[in-house]
């Protein structure tokens, strides 16, 4: 049977869930970066049903909510370290992001967004005319 007797590490271990530390927050966990014309955001959510998992945008704000839930059955808990019941995380996403095709999949345990940059936000080239810009007004009118 597995015991454990120190109350210091188990009181250690759920300060921790709770508060989080630098190197391991309470929310879930998440990297970012750029690819090219696209943002790429993974969350880890091991242990959760793809089912629970909620995306929501509003304006430029990006809310995931996901659930662990405790297994059901004829069992007993021997340990209990991996945090269970709700999270949720807020992201504010940028203006020069078209919110309105972001990608998500879930595998293995990570969710995986990508935010493609606004056709807007693109760099493109301005052609340079001849003349002063009043000029051409007066040549096109």
């Amino acid at each position: 049977m597995l015991r454990n007797t120190d109350p210091f590490r188990d009181l250690d271990r759920l300060t921790q869930q709770m508060l989080g530390t630098t190197n391991r927050p309470a929310v879930m966990p998440m990297d970012a970066w750029r690819e090219g014309d696209r943002f790429v955001i993974e969350f880890d959510l091991p242990g959760v049903a793809r089912e629970s998992i909620d995306l929501d945008v509003e304006r430029n704000v990006l809310t995931v909510r996901a659930e662990r839930v405790a297994r059901n059955g004829d069992w007993e808990m021997l340990a209990s370290e991996r945090p269970r019941g709700v999270f949720s995380r807020q992201l504010v996403l940028g203006d020069n992001l078209d919110l309105d095709r972001i990608e998500a999949a879930y595998d293995g345990g990570v969710l995986r967004l990508v935010v493609p940059v606004a056709e807007r936000a693109k760099p493109r080239k301005i052609e340079v005319g001849v003349g002063s810009p009043s000029e051409r007004t007066a040549i096109d009118a």
